[in-house]
């Protein structure tokens, strides 16, 4: 089905990216799914060619377009390319973190900031999830403790997604700050969410092991741990008790970004399953022509048709301002369960074949199981969407 969500200026753009992963990104993919990392030159690379903080007002170095057309690109190109994990790492740094700043930050923090992000020289993260929380982020237990023009930062975090990489750390604490005196003379203490800014090189400021993964090796995900992490009051993003509230509306676009790469990976098994069934022959005939065989692909065909639509109306909705939180998670769940089946699907009209790492197919299978946990799992999509209808 033909779409029409992107204008000549867009598919120039996809054109630029598609070029740009061919020849920085998918000649060392084998070397970075081995290293569990991609080295910061990506991102430098990346920042050189304009691919990094488009949103990003020209003054501080961007491009000063806030089209999340531009972002989906990137993420379709990534996911056409089967370098998810390698490309993962500048979704998150446009995608997820670039709102919270583009937001919250004000003048001081943006001219601090923004020409680093924009450049690729400073890479970003965002740290929500903790061992003990999952999706559960009222729960936060890392806490920031003020003691005058500083917090004193304590906790741990963990599946940080450019864990090991990020120079600035978007990190959710509960901030606890004397509010006044109780009833029984006692000082009343305040537990707010709040978002800090934690910079590499921070006394304190430790990062674990880089998590080894099911699939997306070379993506590094961090354990963090802070202890006595003197960090200035001036990184503090947004207010002392908005924290919450931003995290909540910042994981609308999260959401429709693993939604925009989930369903373009269901795509690319897709086209590349069906080049495979015409060539492959059985019984002295193509594969692919068996009904069985043919029947599943026009399944497949359909629901990614279907789910597109869908998709590319939430990105309308995102650029207007008019996307909803429940509109996000039903893109999210529907799109990363899509991918699920269609890979499965894929995979087994390859047979053995499918199962030998060498084929992409494979890789994808391992890269799609994240896509239905991360930015918070389908379960956690459907009760979005269930208290959405006043349930």
């Amino acid at each position: 089905m033909r779409r029409t969500l992107f204008e000549p200026e867009h598919e120039e753009f996809r054109s630029s990216f598609r070029r740009f992963l061919l020849e920085e990104v998918v000649p060392h993919r084998e070397k970075w799914e081995s290293d569990g990392i991609v080295p910061r030159e990506l991102f430098t690379a990346a920042g050189a060619h304009g691919f990094l903080g488009m949103a990003v007002p020209e003054r501080f170095g961007g491009g000063g377009v806030d089209d999340f057309r531009f972002n989906a690109v990137i993420a379709e190109e990534i996911a056409a390319a089967g370098v998810s994990g390698a490309g993962l790492g500048i979704a998150t740094h446009n995608d997820i973190c670039l709102p919270y700043l583009l937001h919250l930050a004000n003048e001081e923090q943006s001219a601090r900031w923004m020409p680093g992000l924009v450049s690729g020289e400073l890479i970003t993260a965002v740290a929500m999830t903790e061992p003990g929380t999952g999706s559960d982020l009222a729960a936060i237990a890392t806490t920031a403790v003020r003691d005058g023009e500083h917090y004193l930062v304590n906790g741990a975090k963990t599946f940080i997604s450019n864990g090991i990489n990020a120079d600035l750390v978007i990190t959710a604490v509960r901030i606890i700050a004397p509010a006044g005196t109780g009833a029984a003379g006692e000082p009343e203490k305040r537990h707010r969410i709040g978002l800090l800014v934690l910079e590499r090189g921070m006394a304190g400021f430790g990062r674990g092991r880089n998590l080894e993964k099911v699939g997306q090796h070379a993506q590094d995900t961090a354990e963090l741990s802070f202890t006595d992490v003197r960090v200035p009051v001036a990184n503090l993003l947004g207010t002392e008790d908005g924290g919450f509230r931003s995290l909540m509306v910042n994981l609308s676009q999260e959401r429709l970004g693993i939604a925009v790469i989930g369903l373009a990976a269901a795509r690319t098994a897709l086209e590349q399953t069906l080049e495979y069934v015409l060539a492959r022959k059985a019984f002295g005939r193509p594969i692919g022509t068996f009904q069985h065989n043919r029947f599943v692909l026009a399944e497949i065909a359909t629901e990614i048709d279907v789910a597109q639509t869908f998709v590319d109306e939430c990105v309308r909705l995102h650029n207007a301002g008019e996307l909803s939180a429940e509109d996000a998670a039903k893109a999210k769940w529907w799109c990363t369960e899509l991918q699920g089946r269609v890979v499965d699907r894929c995979l087994q009209l390859f047979g053995g074949y499918g199962y030998m790492l060498e084929y992409p197919i494979a890789r994808a299978w391992a890269d799609a199981r994240i896509t239905r946990i991360y930015g918070g799992t389908t379960e956690i999509m459907k009760e979005v969407i269930g208290r959405g209808l006043g349930l």
